[in-house]
């Protein structure tokens, strides 16, 4: 015999609380002592109690659920950015639908197109290019939204949440030349993402302002298998790099891929810097120096910024730009002299004193 649903009011009735306090506990609509959520949560658990939430979405006009879209699942990066946005969603009585776009626009345009089927109370996109997704700016301004990671920090279109990545890429070659690195490598996921080229800039600005040699970009691609077949090739033509930046974590998986096939020691034959930080990095024989995104505050801002949105805030769309740090670990070694652009000057008057 099938049991009826448990309703709001008896729900309320248990936990001997009005109506409207178990409404805001499950909507997140207006906050709640903790003693009284708890009641709730307890009584609702008890009655095995489920938000209704079509009926919810036919009062509201929306549903409490937000939309994710990131463009690879397979990326550290994103599934972590996923899992905190997912616990602060929670909290404030949202659920969370994920869509991956697999970098390919005409699917991204597709994944927006269901995750809007939904009537969602906001989005938050990682797009797959610099281009902002058409369907997206028919929405700004109706439908609230934060774009985050590959997007120009100061678009017209939406709150931005973004790392400095022209300083995460300047961060990194000046330890690289502080440890007497002059030929330096660096491994793009695509030279046409502009957080990638801005790290590119960063990196060659540092050399420049030392007097060292620009480093030498080498396009990947975002697959780390097939890009760990790339660099492996493109090591096979050139001549060995002291150190090599790798600009994502895909890419740090693909040098590292192509080191290995080549047997190519780290650090003592090529230092390496990754980009991101997590457990297996350390968790090596030689754990990797690596760049680290603030990935909380990353997912933090991105949903303060919604939920400011989603609450009915029509300010003039804001960029947020956070800031990466450098985990010196033991994937780099010191190579010579340190890169400095007085030494760089002795050098060329003297080439007793050249330190490449």
């Amino acid at each position: 015999m099938n049991r009826k649903r448990a309703t709001l009011k008896e729900v309320a009735t248990r936990a001997g609380v009005s109506i409207a306090t178990v409404s805001n506990v499950f909507s997140g609509r207006k906050p709640v002592n903790a003693d009284l959520k708890a009641k709730v949560e307890k009584a609702a658990r008890e009655l095995s109690y489920q938000v209704d939430r079509a009926a919810s979405q036919l009062r509201s006009g929306r549903a409490q659920v937000v939309g994710v879209l990131v463009p690879d699942l397979d990326d550290t990066f994103f599934t972590s950015l996923i899992s905190r946005l997912e616990v602060m969603a929670r909290r404030d009585g949202f659920d969370v639908i994920v869509a991956s776009s697999r970098d390919e626009r005409e699917l991204e345009e597709s994944r927006l197109q269901t995750l809007l089927g939904w009537r969602p109370s906001g989005i938050i996109a990682v797009p797959c290019s610099d281009k902002v997704p058409a369907i997206l700016k028919r929405e700004a301004g109706r439908l609230p939204m934060v774009l985050v990671d590959r997007v120009i920090a100061d678009s017209p279109v939406a709150d931005t949440v973004t790392i400095d990545n022209f300083e995460a890429g300047a961060i990194a070659v000046r330890h690289l030349l502080d440890m007497g690195h002059a030929e330096i490598a660096l491994a793009a996921s695509h030279l046409g993402i502009a957080p990638i080229r801005d790290r590119i800039r960063g990196a060659t600005a540092a050399a420049r302002e030392r007097g060292a040699r620009d480093p030498v970009a080498v396009e990947v691609g975002a697959n780390a298998e097939r890009g760990g077949e790339v660099f492996s090739d493109w090591l096979g033509c050139n001549p060995l790099p002291s150190a090599v930046l790798a600009l994502t974590n895909v890419t740090t998986l693909a040098v590292l891929a192509a080191l290995a096939r080549r047997r190519i020691d780290v650090p003592e034959k090529v230092s390496l810097i990754a980009f991101d930080d997590y457990p297996w990095m350390s968790a090596r024989k030689t754990p990797l120096t690596a760049i680290r995104q603030p990935v909380d505050e990353i997912a933090g801002a991105a949903w303060e910024r919604l939920k400011l949105r989603m609450a009915g805030d029509a300010s003039p769309s804001h960029p947020t730009i956070l800031h990466a740090s450098l985990q010196d670990r033991a994937s780099v070694r010191r190579a010579g002299p340190r890169i400095t652009a007085a030494s760089s000057k002795e050098a060329a008057a003297d080439p007793a004193l050249d330190t490449t």
